[in-house]
């Protein structure tokens, strides 16, 4: 197929919005003559999110849907959909309501004439209690300088790719935060961002509690470092590695010529051994085990990442795709 647009929307427990979203995709889509495809997946619901895709999809096809048969994250269901879409632009935004279909024609006028490879929406007037507002806030700054990307609103889930963006790169774990970064990595640099309408929630509640942040945070850490020295991890380990055997190695030759000079030439006896005081017992065991706690994370990030291929998620039904159950990357 060739498609302009795929909507993926990732969905849990969303069965009162589903309807009203499908509505409003719609008619914008046909208003503005767009080919499409919207790509439910359904993040392991426990309402009747999956009966109200499938009895959707029997008025329209252009409505599909991907079931999990269990919660695997936001991340997951963004993966399932990026690899099962069709279309020269790929458009994601959350089944809540709270992201406008009214957005789309203006991102993706962004992506096919102006030529830019991702588009972040920006939530510039937001609908969200202080609780919420002002932590995102502070995330969003410390990924824009750590990132060097310059978005205002990271974790917005309106966005827009060039098909071939979605299609090569991986998402995995709590990632989907992330994607801009991802991408940029990724050699795809032409981000911008876009002020959208940010809509107070119609139904049910947020999924998403306040240690997002705190999971967040690490994330960011996580994705930078990895990001940029999977491919090359001796410049980081071994440009500190060597500092550390240097400062160990003046160190060392220092007592040993304090040793030799108290032995033959002044002939003053030393004071106690640096080895015989508690807390040089105790800054050694802290360093060793920090060495190791950082050193065993970084080796079980790279380990996740070389296993991908390995990791599948289970997806019990599908309703306008393919039967064969894909083989998607966690």
């Amino acid at each position: 197929m060739n498609l302009d647009i795929s909507v993926v929307v990732p969905a849990k427990d969303e069965e009162e919005s589903i309807p009203e979203l499908c509505q409003w995709i719609s008619r914008v889509m046909e208003a503005h003559g767009f080919s499409y495809e919207v790509i439910f997946i359904d993040d392991g619901s426990t309402d009747n999110t999956w009966q109200q895709i499938t009895a959707i999809h029997e008025a329209n096809p252009n409505i599909k849907g991907i079931r999990f048969n269990r919660n695997f994250g936001k991340s997951a269901a963004l993966q399932t959909g990026f690899r099962a879409a069709h279309g020269k632009v790929v458009i994601t935004m959350d089944s809540d309501l709270q992201d406008s279909p009214d957005e789309i024609p203006a991102l993706y006028k962004m992506v096919t004439e102006d030529g830019f490879q991702l588009v972040s929406g920006w939530k510039k007037k937001r609908h969200d209690p202080i609780s919420k507002t002002v932590p995102s806030k502070f995330f969003n700054y410390v990924t824009r300088k750590l990132s060097g990307i310059p978005l205002h609103d990271f974790n917005c889930g309106l966005k827009a790719y060039q098909s071939r963006v979605v299609k090569n790169i991986t998402v995995y774990g709590e990632m989907h935060r992330y994607i801009p970064v991802i991408a940029k990595w990724a050699g795809f640099t032409k981000i911008t961002e876009k002020v959208v309408e940010h809509r107070e929630r119609k139904f049910g509640v947020t999924k998403f509690g306040l240690e997002r942040f705190i999971n967040g945070f690490l994330d960011l850490i996580s994705i930078t470092f990895v990001s940029r020295f999977r491919q090359k991890p001796m410049h980081f380990f071994g440009t500190w590695g060597t500092l550390s055997f240097l400062v160990g190695f003046l160190f060392t030759c220092k007592l040993f010529y304090d040793k030799m000079d108290a032995i033959f030439i002044s002939r003053i006896p030393v004071k106690r051994d640096i080895t015989a005081q508690p807390i040089f017992y105790l800054a050694l065991v802290a360093l060793v085990i920090g060495v190791q706690l950082f050193v065993t994370g970084f080796l079980a990030e790279m380990f996740a990442m070389q296993s991908l291929s390995r990791r599948d998620y289970l997806i019990i039904e599908k309703v306008g795709l393919p039967e064969p159950q894909m083989k998607l990357q966690d």
